[in-house]
């Protein structure tokens, strides 16, 4: 009798299979939210596992601790944290780890934390056979509800900063060999890799999202990042909020140099790690914090229909065979 294994079931399914050993709705985003008589506080927990997420090559302990960080603050933005707390990190090693190694971490860690805000607040070590770093992070919970499942039919589709850098530098830190036809320019080099290895979030999301607001009574905000890549980003958007994501390809914000083509085409929406949010809001909202904001932009909008994602030019549809990054 064939018995399951995670390579076949895939990390989406193993999420959903373990929804039921939990309160209801608890899944439905990266971040949990816990209510207390004050001020509601929100969790994330998010791991960098040595030859899955990074190894000695492609990134160095200082910009890995702060990507480790970077990450769970993503989150939490994502969910409408107005204040980083703290974190909390676990780090599994090997025995023969150089504490050169842990200490330039530590210093990174400690950078983005004095960028983003939140202090160490303890956590766990532990012996192992690759490097883990395991952080989770605590914020507190915004006037504005972020959530994957408040998008509506009507919303428009909105995305802050350009997708794509960080798998581009990933590659040039893995020296991929790329089609001889092109040379990469110097700018988008030096652009990719600093996207991979020091990506940036956007504290004043929130306070831009108030500014903007015409109608004080919404309180919900359908939203998440693209730690996992644009289009994973769309579809989770779209099956929690049970609606269909249309896209205007044309729209996509690109880098000024960054090469055309099906293959980039890929990397563009199935590359991940670019840590930017993706939204949905009313039109007139919609219309007013992209006036704020020239780095937001409006990429597509949602209707009524089957959770999909479809793009207005249909010859773009066949970049929907491609598959996301899987971690098992």
């Amino acid at each position: 009798m064939h018995k399951e294994i995670l390579e076949d079931i895939g990390e989406k399914e193993l999420i959903n299979r373990l929804r039921k050993f939990m309160p209801k709705n608890q899944i439905s985003d990266d971040c949990a939210l816990i209510k207390t008589k004050n001020e509601n506080i929100l969790v994330n927990s998010d791991s960098l596992v040595e030859n899955v997420h990074f190894n000695d090559i492609t990134i160095c302990p200082g910009d890995l601790g702060w990507k480790a960080v970077v990450s769970n603050i993503s989150d939490l933005l994502s969910s409408g944290s107005k204040q980083t707390i703290g974190i909390t990190i676990s780090l599994v090693l090997p025995a023969r780890t150089e504490w050169i190694w842990v200490e330039e971490l530590y210093k990174g860690i400690n950078k983005a934390l004095k960028e983003y805000g939140g202090m160490i607040l303890g956590g766990d070590c532990s012996k192992g056979n690759e490097k883990i770093i395991a952080i989770t992070a605590f914020g507190i919970q915004g006037e504005l509800e972020l959530r994957r499942n408040a998008c509506k039919p009507g919303d428009i589709i909105l995305t802050t900063g350009i997708h794509g850098l960080s798998k581009l530098g990933f590659m040039i830190q893995n020296k991929v060999n790329f089609d001889n036809d092109f040379s990469l320019n110097k700018k988008l080099i030096r652009k990719s890799i600093e996207h991979f290895c020091r990506p940036k979030v956007y504290p004043n999301f929130l306070n831009n999202l108030l500014t903007t607001r015409a109608n004080k009574k919404l309180t919900r905000v359908g939203c998440t990042d693209s730690s996992d890549g644009l289009f994973q980003a769309l579809q989770d958007l779209a099956i929690a909020s049970n609606c269909k994501a249309i896209i205007n390809y044309e729209k996509i914000p690109k880098d000024k140099d960054w090469p055309k083509g099906d293959k980039w085409d890929e990397y563009y929406f199935f590359g991940g790690e670019d840590y930017e949010l993706v939204f949905s809001l009313p039109k007139e909202w919609a219309k007013n914090i992209s006036k704020l904001n020239k780095d937001i932009y409006e990429i597509g909008f949602f209707v009524d229909g089957k959770p999909s994602i479809e793009f207005k030019d249909n010859k773009k549809n066949k970049l929907l065979n491609n598959k996301p990054f899987k971690h098992f």
